[in-house]
């Protein structure tokens, strides 16, 4: 599966909907974002994006809690569910997403590679999605970005309005 069908329909959903969207990416480093911004007309949708590799990152332009990070480690699901909080907060959106995870090439705070956690946040809450997927690198990282922008998809159909009508 490639990005260019969920992003270009996530685009059209939530322009149709008048709803923007936010990334916060750790493991993708920005490719939900890009793949968002291929789309024509996502300038309507993607409010911006935040890559935060780094834990003090997440935690200072994210807001994730610094005890969080400090017992879980950056890869979890309460983690993801922060950044997307955070993403939506910081770069005034209806809906943020996150990706966290293990790419490789060697396990991370005791997490396999291809752990990986993703997450959904619009105001009537957040949720989180644990994934594990196997293959290289760059097929985990291409894995997770299909993964949230699919989620995304699922909320924007079920109706998530980010608080709107």
């Amino acid at each position: 599966m490639t990005a260019v069908r969920p992003a270009s329909d996530v685009v059209a959903l939530a322009a149709r909907r008048g709803l923007t969207v936010a990334t916060a990416e750790s493991l993708t480093a920005g490719m939900v974002a890009a793949a968002l911004a291929e789309v024509p007309g996502a300038s309507s949708v993607l409010q911006g994006g935040i890559v935060a590799y780094q834990v003090s990152v997440k935690q200072n332009l994210l807001g994730v809690d610094a005890q969080l990070l400090a017992s879980a480690g950056a890869v979890d699901a309460r983690v993801a569910a922060a950044m997307a909080e955070g993403a939506r907060s910081a770069l005034s959106a209806d809906i943020g997403i996150a990706t966290t995870g293990v790419a490789g090439p060697s396990a991370h705070e005791g997490k396999p590679v291809g752990t990986v956690f993703t997450a959904v946040s619009s105001a009537e809450g957040t949720e989180s999605f644990e994934h594990h997927f196997a293959g290289t690198r760059d097929e985990i990282r291409a894995a997770s970005r299909d993964a949230v922008l699919g989620e995304l998809l699922g909320a924007l159909s079920r109706g998530t309005n980010g608080g709107q009508g």
